[in-house]
């Protein structure tokens, strides 16, 4: 796929502004899958680069077609004994139905299995069921694992209702 590479800290102002766009946005120009259960930015600079000086052996990659026009991103991170962690896959709403999302996720995947990966696993919203619903459509399975939402830490934005958890996904590579 033309175009996927290390993102550099020149992107990363284009990645908080799409993340923010295609995660919390809402209106006729929404993304599908926005977090309209989450109020604020998804994403500012200063905690993409704590992110990402935290975990250094994390990959954040940037999409661009042959005109250099941003399509997508991906965070990619080794976790252990061959499972890696995928996170933020974020593809421009105005692109969406294109199949995009698809063939973000399976560069990221092609990504991490040729640098080791067996497994990926991500977290997503329990109550994003079109989400999840999407992703099980992918290959991925509910692992009946949940995480609890981080009430009280708004840092990803604030949540507008109590019930909240992450649910975990997994596919073997």
């Amino acid at each position: 796929m033309s175009g996927v590479r290390p993102a550099t800290e020149a992107d990363h102002p284009e990645i908080v502004a799409l993340t923010n766009r295609a995660f919390r946005q809402t209106g006729p120009q929404a993304s599908w899958n926005v977090e309209d259960m989450i109020a604020g930015d998804r994403i500012t600079a200063e905690l993409l680069r704590q992110d990402l000086a935290d975990k250094p052996h994390a990959h954040l990659l940037i999409w661009r077609n042959e005109g250099g026009d941003h399509l997508g991103h991906v965070w990619l991170e080794p976790a252990d004994a061959g499972t890696w962690y995928l996170g933020l896959l974020t593809v421009r709403p105005d692109r969406q139905g294109r199949k995009l999302g698809r063939a973000l996720l399976g560069a990221a995947e092609e990504y991490a299995r040729e640098r080791g990966a067996a497994r990926m696993r991500m977290t997503v919203i329990n109550r994003r069921d079109s989400l999840i619903a999407w992703y099980l459509r992918r290959g991925y399975q509910l692992t009946g694992e949940t995480r609890p939402f981080p009430y009280g830490d708004d840092r990803f934005g604030r949540p507008t209702r109590d019930d909240l958890a992450f649910v975990v996904l997994e596919r073997a590579l």
